[in-house]
């Protein structure tokens, strides 16, 4: 891969990264909700169980999933009614977590990373970046170093996010404005549904 493709593959990871997507939406309400520390496995979660998504993409399960389209189809399914539940657990929130509180508890790291596999962006993500970005004469390399990119940036893309929610946390500290905030985040991630339903 030449430097000048590398340099726009990190353009499309940071980009991809970024952007609002349920990744993100779930942070920035984490955030809020459990505070940076606390989200810390979450954040994990997603550059890792992306990580491995993408990898699994480019060494030949992109190929499965376009050959056996019932087994894609369910996989929809199953991320759409996933992320469903997500939202309506978010929306459903209604207080600020403290530390040692039981009954709210932030994603845990395997959960994140096991989302990943049910969630549509990461997918168009990982398909994109190994159809775009492979090189037929070096599978195997290219495949690593699209994943070496997408690692480089994506942990510091979905810290902003986390991180942005945590620096709400004293204005939504207020159980009124934590309410409405947490039932938008709920309605935005589901409204993340609506490119896969098209």
């Amino acid at each position: 891969m030449s430097l000048d493709a590398f340099l726009a593959l990190l353009v499309y990871a940071f980009v991809t990264s970024i952007t609002p997507g349920p990744n993100n939406l779930m942070l920035l309400a984490s955030g809020v909700n459990f505070g940076i520390v606390r989200t810390i496995p979450h954040m994990l979660g997603i550059s890792i169980g992306f990580c491995v998504l993408l990898m699994a993409v480019g060494f030949g399960l992109g190929a499965v999933l376009t050959a056996f389209p019932a087994l894609h189809t369910a996989l929809k399914i199953a991320g759409a009614a996933y992320l469903l539940y997500l939202a309506w657990k978010i929306a459903m929130s209604r207080s600020l977590s403290a530390k040692g509180e039981a009954e709210a508890k932030p994603m845990r790291f395997i959960d994140a990373a096991a989302f990943q596999w049910v969630n549509p962006k990461a997918w168009v993500m990982a398909i994109t970046a190994m159809a775009v970005y492979t090189n037929a004469d070096h599978p195997f390399l290219s495949v690593v170093l699209i994943a070496f990119a997408f690692s480089l940036v994506n942990l510091p893309s979905v810290s902003i996010w986390a991180g942005f929610g945590t620096a709400l946390r004293g204005f939504l500290s207020d159980p009124v404005r934590l309410k409405w905030f947490n039932i938008a985040m709920g309605v935005l991630l589901a409204a993340t549904l609506w490119p896969m339903l098209k």
